[in-house]
C-alpha cells in the first residue's frame, strides 16, 4: 500500500532520499526541544512513512547542533501534565507511534545532544549511530522523575544492567565514545559525517534487504527481549521462518544471487504481514 502525501509539520522536517525517509527534527533555535505537539508530528510521520510500500528505511536526526537536548521544560509541574497530549491527540485519530513499533527499520543519527527525552526517542530506534563529540544523558533523576518510555525495561536488556543502572541513576552525560564502548550506539563518526552514516546504513537496508523478512525480524526480536523461556522463543522463530521460506522472496533472494543481479522483492511488509503469526499463543 501507498501513503498519503506528507504534511507540513510544524516541529519535524519530512524529506524522502529514494527510498529512504529522513524525519529530521526541526527546532534547532530551542535544541529541538521535545513536547507533545513534536510527539505528534513525528508519530503521524512514522505513521506514514512506514505504510508507504515504497520507503524501506527511515533516518531519524536533528537540526543544528543537537539532536534533541530533552524537553522544553515549563515551570514546576506543568511538564507533566498530560492533557496538552490529549489535546494534540485529537488532530491525529490514529493513535501514537514510535519507531520501535513501525515494520520498517529506523535508523537513529544523533548528531548532538540527545538527553532525557531525547535519547529515549532515540533508544526507540533499530540502529543508533552518533557524532563522536555527541552528549547523551539520562538525567531524569537530576528533574526529580523516573525515566520515561520502557527506558528501566530496554537499556538494562542492551547494555547489562550495572552500565545501565549507573547511567540511570546517577544522571551523567557521556559523548559518543563511550556510549559506542557500552554498545548504546552501533557506530560513531565526526558530527559533520554522521547524517550521511545513518543514510549509508539505511540505503544498504533499502537498497538489499527484502522489506517484509526485515518487518518480521524487527518486530520479533522486540517480542522476544519479552520471552524468558528459550524453547517458547524457538518456536516462535520457527514458525516464521517455515513461513518465510515458502513465500516468494525466498525463491527471488537465491535466485538473485545466483544470477548476480539486484533482486526484485515482491512481498509488501504492509499488506503481506502474517499478523496470525505474532497473534499464536506458545
Amino acid at each position: 500500500m501507498t501513503a498519503e502525501p506528507m504534511p507540513s509539520y510544524n516541529s519535524i522536517d519530512v524529506k524522502l532520499d529514494g527510498s529512504v525517509g529522513i524525519v529530521t527534527l526541526n527546532r534547532p533555535d530551542q535544541l529541538n526541544a521535545w513536547d507533545w505537539e513534536m510527539a505528534a508530528d513525528l508519530s503521524d510521520a512514522y505513521r506514514r512513512l512506514d505504510e508507504d510500500d515504497g520507503i524501506r528505511a527511515i533516518v531519524l536526526t536533528g537540526a543544528g547542533r543537537a539532536f534533541c537536548a530533552g524537553a522544553a521544560l515549563l515551570p514546576g509541574a506543568k511538564n507533566f501534565n498530560s492533557g496538552r497530549r490529549e489535546e494534540v491527540a485529537k488532530d491525529y485519530p490514529e493513535g501514537f507511534r514510535s519507531a520501535d513499533s513501525l515494520r520498517t527499520p529506523v535508523i537513529a543519527a544523533i548528531n548532538g545532544a540527545a538527553v532525557g527525552a531525547g535519547i529515549t526517542m532515540a533508544m526507540s530506534a533499530d540502529i543508533r549511530v552518533a557524532a563522536e563529540d555527541a552528549t547523551i544523558g539520562f538525567v531524569f533523576h537530576r528533574r526529580g522523575v523516573i525515566p520515561d518510555g520502557d527506558l528501566l525495561w530496554s537499556l538494562p536488556r542492551q547494555i547489562g544492567y550495572g552500565a545501565a543502572m549507573e547511567l540511570l541513576l546517577t544522571g551523567r552525560k557521556i559523548n559518543g565514545v563511550e556510549a559506542h564502548r557500552l554498545g548504546l550506539v552501533s557506530r560513531i563518526a565526526p558530527r559533520d559525517k554522521i547524517v550521511q552514516l545513518a543514510l549509508s546504513v539505511a540505503h544498504e537496508i533499502a537498497e538489499n534487504v527484502a522489506p517484509l523478512p526485515a518487518a518480521l525480524t524487527k518486530l520479533a526480536a522486540r517480542k522476544l527481549l519479552q520471552e524468558p523461556d528459550r524453547a517458547v522463543a524457538r518456536a516462535f522463530q520457527d514458525r516464521l521462518f517455515a513461513w518465510s521460506v515458502r513465500q516468494a522472496d525466498a525463491a527471488e533472494g537465491v535466485n538473485a544471487f545466483i544470477e548476480r543481479r539486484r533482486p526484485s522483492w515482491r512481498l509488501s511488509a504492509n499488506d503481506d504481514f502474517p499478523q496470525e503469526l505474532f497473534d499464536v499463543q506458545d
